[in-house]
């Protein structure tokens, strides 16, 4: 199993986004294979990061150590999960933002609701809901087991020819950073919307 991705610094989290393609999320008796994610570094060189600015009492947890859970409730409507990578002190995470349920798809269904199954997991909130992940796995390990959520390798990893890179979806800064990742052609990967920023009434 390699798990190289935890010793990178957080100025390589592009290449742990692309790393993580293929692996696999467990939580709540559902698993499923990541298609799509999202990075972001925290060196002061990507102001659409959380920890940009460095450490607040929500994004201390993005300073490591790597394989720990970041959780954020954006919209004040969904959470949202990313795995936390680079070295202690350095802040990065890589979005989780889609991907296809291998096992437990009723037990996501219950959750999801009635959607087909390419659905489940199409979209960062999605994904969260049909793992039936909550605020208390935030700063929790992914790898070790002492906590909800589970990172696994893939039987067969993605090869880099597999994978294709565009913008960052709904950030109102560096959003054209081609740092979002996907399985090419998968049909559970979320669509693209670039972001619009809201017009202030005169």
């Amino acid at each position: 199993m390699d798990y190289s991705w935890l010793r990178a610094p957080a100025a390589q989290v592009a290449g742990t986004a692309r790393t993580l393609l293929g692996w696999e999320i467990s939580a709540g008796g559902v698993r499923i294979r990541l298609t799509e994610v999202e990075a972001y570094a925290g060196t002061g060189e990507d102001p659409a990061s959380h920890a940009h600015r460095g450490p607040t009492p929500r994004t201390r947890v993005m300073f490591g150590p790597a394989g720990h859970a970041y959780t954020y409730f954006v919209f004040g409507v969904h959470w949202c999960l990313n795995i936390v990578c680079g070295g202690d002190g350095e802040a990065a995470a890589v979005l989780l933002r889609a991907g296809e349920v291998v096992d437990g798809s009723d037990i996501a269904r219950k959750r999801r609701g009635e959607v087909a199954d390419r659905d489940l997991a199409r979209g960062p909130a999605r994904l969260v809901v049909a793992l039936g992940v909550t605020a208390e796995a935030n700063g929790t390990s992914v790898i070790d087991g002492s906590g909800p959520l589970l990172l696994t390798p893939p039987e067969r990893p993605v090869t880099p020819s597999e994978i294709s890179a565009g913008p960052r979806v709904g950030v109102a800064a560096a959003h054209d950073v081609p740092w979002r990742f996907w399985v090419t052609g998968d049909p559970t990967v979320s669509s693209y919307r670039r972001h619009v920023p809201r017009r202030r009434n005169s």
